[in-house]
């Protein structure tokens, strides 16, 4: 529990940060304006939709405008900021409640086995959660058939088990590349944008292509915004994924080899 309250305390601290340097940064803006930039600003706010002014006040009107000014792109792309996020906060939550103590749990079970008390062990480890009592379980079961049937048991499991925590990875992976590439591809809009001012216009004009610009500049910042921090909650949940395994593959070798002893 002191692990899961850690680790979801950090993630608390992380959405902190994001939020308060959105807020700073509008705080700064705000300073300096002057008396007809806030009116301008009071009428433009009178003509936001509800959703708009929904979206300024939770991270901030900097941020709400530099997504407006970066095109439809930006939408896509919020969506798959959205689906990384959830998919990042479900599988975190999941493998820690997976997590258990797995030393206490063999301190349960091992004596159990020595003593040939099975239906005993088989109770402890079925009110467990997590993979390591799963699999343990499932050898347990079968001990009355012998080794080699608690094995299979076991491996059978074991490979479940895996599948099942290896899910949402494929889904995460997908957020992770496709987020910088429809960034990628707001940028060669962008560009596109700015190319064909210049042919308009018949002249460079830094004013000319300024909106081109911006919008290659934006989307490929929203991109990779979103990659950076899906990308980071992947490699934490794959080190806990590895984590589980290893207590999976402890748990599995000392219950067999108590069992092989003791019969």
């Amino acid at each position: 529990m002191k692990k899961y309250l850690s680790k979801m305390s950090l993630v608390i601290i992380l959405i902190g940060l994001l939020f308060s340097t959105t807020l700073f940064a509008e705080e700064a803006i705000g300073n300096g304006e002057t008396a007809t930039t806030a009116a301008i600003q009071f009428e433009e706010t009178e003509q936001m939709s509800n959703l708009e002014i929904l979206a300024r006040k939770l991270v901030g009107g900097y941020m709400v405008k530099l997504f407006l000014d970066g095109g439809w792109l930006n939408w896509p792309i919020l969506i798959l900021f959205i689906w990384g996020l959830a998919l990042s906060i479900w599988k975190l939550l999941s493998l820690s409640y997976a997590k258990i103590n797995v030393a206490d749990f063999l301190n349960k079970i091992i004596p159990l086995v020595k003593d040939k008390k099975y239906k005993e062990a088989i109770e402890i480890a079925n009110k467990t959660r997590g993979p390591v009592a799963a699999v343990v379980y499932a050898g347990l079961l079968k001990t009355d058939r012998g080794v080699e049937a608690v094995e299979k048991a076991i491996e059978n499991t074991a490979t479940i088990e895996m599948a099942s925590l290896e899910k949402q990875f494929i889904s995460m992976s997908s957020v992770i590349n496709l987020a910088p590439l429809v960034g990628f591809f707001g940028t060669i809009l962008g560009m596109r944008i700015a190319f064909d001012a210049i042919a308009a216009a018949g002249d460079v004009d830094p004013t000319i292509v300024a909106d081109g610009i911006s919008v290659a500049l934006i989307t490929t910042m929203t991109g990779l915004s979103v990659a950076i921090p899906v990308q980071f909650f992947f490699n934490v949940a794959l080190q806990m994924v590895d984590g589980l395994v290893l207590d999976m593959q402890r748990a599995i070798d000392k219950v067999t080899e108590t069992i092989i002893e003791n019969r």
